[in-house]
């Protein structure tokens, strides 16, 4: 595909009607190429889970309303969304007339379903945004880091003691592929097995401060380069970004038969 054909970093008109053709697919297996994945069984289970809060409608007598959404595309689908698409559809809906909400949320469900080859589910509502939720942040490390990119696995360390243990940084940081702009999120990282070494860890999470890569591709590099170098016996791999044109993307992945966590979000979303 060529990335410089999608509406991302280039000027597009407001949408006046509903135009469903506004989404453009990005096709997951362009990332899963470069980390050796293909085919259809993938090394792990997983979401993508979208909160946005900019959407608005009409009601049957012309009345704006307003609400927040949920959206959820599981991994197996073999398309992505690509976000200022999502935002430009979404903003098409401003002008078009419903009979109720749920009709609303079952065009939603519709299209992007058929855009991502697969069921999207989607629902009204985003959580509450919370301070903390018992993982062990690793950003007070008082190390030295310099290592700014590509993202370099050769950080990840682990010893002979088996934990299982949650650990959190919201260093996170990767840059759009198509506009250079950057990408911020906290990181959250549940495993059990060899104990992870949090600095070796922390310097890793950094290395993908220059790194050019969309958001989930960048959290199934990061389960795969971590699987690979400490081979933990379960692994789950959370990213929660920022919001940019009032939506967030909140990947996910982790090991086979691994139950998705609770829908959350940061207060820096």
């Amino acid at each position: 595909m060529d990335l410089d054909s999608l509406p991302l970093g280039r000027q597009a008109d407001y949408p006046r009607h509903y135009d469903a053709s506004l989404l453009h697919p990005i096709p997951r297996a362009l990332g899963r190429r470069e980390l050796g994945i293909g085919g259809e069984a993938l090394p792990f289970a997983g979401l993508d889970r979208w909160f946005g809060y900019e959407l608005s409608w009409l009601d049957a007598r012309g009345k704006p309303v307003v609400a927040t959404l949920t959206l959820e595309a599981p991994a197996t689908t073999p398309h992505l969304v690509e976000s200022k698409s999502l935002k430009l559809y979404l903003n098409s809906l401003n002008a078009t007339r419903f009979d109720d909400a749920e009709a609303v949320r079952a065009c939603i469900a519709a299209d992007l379903s058929h855009v991502a080859g697969g069921e999207v589910v989607v629902r009204f509502g985003v959580p509450a945004a919370i301070d903390a939720d018992g993982a062990i942040p690793i950003d007070s490390l008082d190390i030295a880091i310099d290592d700014y990119g590509p993202p370099n696995p050769a950080h990840l360390r682990c010893s002979d003691d088996l934990v299982e243990e949650t650990l959190a940084s919201q260093l996170l940081k990767s840059n759009c592929p198509v506009t250079g702009q950057p990408d911020w999120a906290s990181v959250r990282i549940a495993y059990r097995g060899p104990r992870i070494d949090r600095a070796g860890l922390l310097r890793y999470l950094v290395s993908f401060r220059d790194h050019c890569e969309f958001h989930e591709q960048c959290v199934e590099r990061i389960f795969v380069d971590v699987m690979a170098h400490c081979r933990p016996g379960t692994l789950s791999v959370e990213a929660r970004y920022t919001r940019r044109g009032g939506l967030d993307i909140n990947p996910w992945r982790a090991t086979p038969g691994t139950r998705p966590p609770a829908a959350a979000r940061d207060l820096r979303q």
